[in-house]
């Protein structure tokens, strides 16, 4: 195992390699496997989800949207949404949330939008003082017809 005794009774002092190798040969498979996905790229998208409940945004929650071109809407609680320029959304969102004990924010995207607004949107929110950004997702639609077995 670790001591190889020769006949003059020395111990053998070379380090097992055995194990290392083994370990740089399993690493090197899964550089191997993960390299191409990550050279080909990611496209993220929100769920849509099955039996969602219709709730109605309650009278206090903060909705920031943004639509395919990238504007950005504002709903600070009142029920008003407003747009707001991209210079004056983290000012904005610092007034709401400096004296706001509920530091919450609800976010709904395009689906078509490029994610990379998606990521500095989370930035700016941060920055702005929001510490819980839940999103809002669309229920998935089924065929006209329903599931599978067609109409009545």
């Amino acid at each position: 195992m670790g001591a190889d005794v020769g006949a003059k009774g020395s111990v053998k002092s070379e380090p097992n390699v055995v194990p290392m190798i083994d370990i740089m040969l399993v690493l090197l498979i899964i550089f191997m496997i993960v390299t191409p996905a990550i050279a080909t790229g990611f496209t993220a998208k929100i769920p849509q989800g099955k039996n969602i409940e219709t709730a109605a945004d309650e009278e206090g929650d903060v909705v920031l949207g943004i639509d395919v071109n990238g504007a950005y809407y504002l709903d600070p609680g009142s029920g008003t949404v407003t747009p707001v320029s991209a210079a004056r959304l983290e000012e904005a969102l610092k007034q709401i949330y400096t004296n706001r004990e509920d530091k919450k924010m609800y976010f709904r995207a395009d689906a078509k939008l490029d994610y990379g607004k998606v990521e500095d949107v989370l930035q700016i929110a941060r920055r702005g003082g929001v510490r819980v950004l839940a999103t809002i997702a669309e229920e998935k639609r089924e065929a006209a017809f329903g599931k599978r077995g067609g109409g009545n």
